[in-house]
């Protein structure tokens, strides 16, 4: 067979294109397994990422479940606060109505002692009026002895 000039400048161009061709395929390893280590952290960074959901999840969780028990616990002491109010009012009130009913004891006790001491006052001044009388009466009249 003879060979052609032109078989030699064709396999000079192939043996440049699979040079080329060899420098894609070994970069596209390169690149394949930079990938494959970029897709491992990312795996590693979405497993991060549910095990930190995770956490915040129980962390959640345990807060309302805390919050709630707070919550509760302020319902009872405010239930307490309610129902000792409603008993103090009403020892209150009875013990209100006591003391008025005592007052107006007291009221008119001191109705009846202003009474009496209006009479004994009307009664000081009859005596008071008497006196000046016979004072002047006998002012009037010589004395006797």
């Amino acid at each position: 067979m003879p060979e052609s000039p032109d078989l030699e400048a064709r396999v000079t161009a192939l043996e440049s294109e699979v040079r080329q061709l060899s420098d894609r395929v070994r970069h596209t390893e390169q690149d394949a397994a930079a990938a494959r280590v970029l897709a491992g952290g990312a795996d590693r960074d979405v497993a991060e990422i549910r095990t930190d959901v995770r956490e915040v999840r129980t962390e959640v969780r345990e807060f309302r479940d805390q919050n709630n028990r707070v919550l509760n616990a302020m319902r009872e002491d405010l239930t307490d606060v309610r129902t000792d109010l409603t008993e103090l009012q009403q020892t209150v009130g009875t013990g209100f109505r006591r003391m008025d009913a005592e007052f107006q004891k007291v009221d008119s006790k001191f109705i009846e002692l202003r009474g009496l001491l209006d009479a004994s006052a009307a009664s000081h001044q009859q005596i008071a009026d008497l006196l000046a009388r016979l004072i002047a009466q006998q002012g009037e009249r010589p004395n006797d002895k």
